[in-house]
């Protein structure tokens, strides 16, 4: 039997009075899924008094949550940097439950915020797993008995380029030579989160495992070294967000790897700045039972209406060149069919 899966990148729905609107242009493709996941990047709720832009946190009218409902997304993530908030994030979780969708990677506490988002549709059960790798420092992440987001530790560390790695750098034997920057996840917090994926695909038939990461357009170490330890211990795909930017596919061990599918609706940033002509992307898995068939993806932006859009994908070569070529490094070959970009295996 097919079913279908579909992911979108960030959601921020600040400022939306209208909940129609935003993804009133894409509402036919969103309910054609199965299965329906985006990152939230947003907590629905209503602060008592005005505060500033420049505070942690991205707080939208709860009204504005029926946004999601009307589009049909079945599961949303919470765990990246702009959920904050003890009151914020309790709200938005009030505010999901009551609008019966299933979430992710915030909570009361730990170990809510580490509970797995589990749905049935058509006879299949599909689990959802979040973790963010940014974060405040300031009672962000989950306590024992404090409300926040489940996270995974990412280190960084800078190394003299003592040895010549790449033909551009020069020697390290004069001054100003820039640093070599080393990221890693931390031990401790990827082994339990092997223990919860692990514990996860035992009572699922499809595993996801959702991560809000990075840096500008990069693939950083951490990245990777989480995203092949989810698939190593049972996840079926990968899904990145949290830069703003399309970043590379890869195919590891068979499995996709979405390193970031941008911002699928967001008008309003940091600061209250707008977001300008930025390009997203909707990943789509086609399943013939519990295994997947087919991995595809489609472009999308958004105008001035905060309107999303579905990109034709013939005018939108130079964005699938750029995907193209930086996923062919990580052993995914993409080509153009129909109007959306098929991944395969590099042959």
């Amino acid at each position: 039997m097919h079913r279908s899966m579909l992911f979108t990148g960030d959601i921020n729905l600040m400022n939306v009075a209208d909940p129609l609107a935003p993804f009133a242009r894409v509402t036919d493709t969103l309910k054609s899924a199965d299965v329906l996941f985006a990152n939230l990047e947003c907590c629905l709720y209503q602060p008592p008094a005005e505060r500033s832009l420049m505070d942690e946190g991205f707080y939208a009218a709860p009204a504005a949550g029926r946004a999601l409902t009307l589009a049909g997304f079945h599961v949303v993530g919470n765990a990246n940097n702009v959920n904050y908030g003890t009151e914020a994030i309790q709200s938005s979780l009030r505010e999901l439950d009551k609008l019966g969708i299933a979430h992710a990677g915030a909570g009361a506490n730990r170990q809510q915020a580490r509970a797995p988002a589990v749905i049935e549709r058509n006879g299949l059960r599909f689990g959802f797993l979040q973790r963010t790798s940014v974060y405040w420092p300031t009672n962000h992440e989950a306590g024992e008995h404090s409300a926040g987001v489940a996270v995974i530790r990412g280190h960084t560390a800078y190394q003299l380029p003592l040895h010549k790695t790449r033909p551009e750098v020069p020697p390290a034997n004069r001054p100003g030579v820039p640093p070599e920057i080393l990221t890693w996840a931390d031990l401790d917090y990827l082994a339990r989160y092997r223990d919860d994926l692990g514990a996860l695909r035992k009572q699922v038939d499809i595993v996801v495992a959702s991560h809000h990461w990075g840096l500008h357009e990069d693939v950083l170490q951490y990245m990777t070294e989480i995203a092949h330890a989810a698939i190593d211990t049972g996840a079926d795909i990968v899904i990145g967000h949290g830069p703003h930017y399309s970043l590379p596919v890869e195919i590891y061990k068979g499995k996709p790897i979405f390193y970031g599918l941008g911002s699928f609706s967001f008008h309003t940033g940091h600061g209250g700045r707008k977001h300008g002509d930025w390009v997203g992307m909707i990943a789509r898995l086609t399943l013939e039972d519990r295994d997947i068939e087919k991995v595809a993806f489609q472009f999308v932006r958004h105008n001035d209406r905060n309107e999303t859009v579905l990109c034709a994908m013939r005018n939108e070569q130079d964005a699938l060149a750029n995907i193209a070529g930086r996923s062919a490094r990580f052993g995914a070959h993409i080509e153009l069919e129909g109007g959306e970009a098929v991944v395969r295996l590099r042959t």
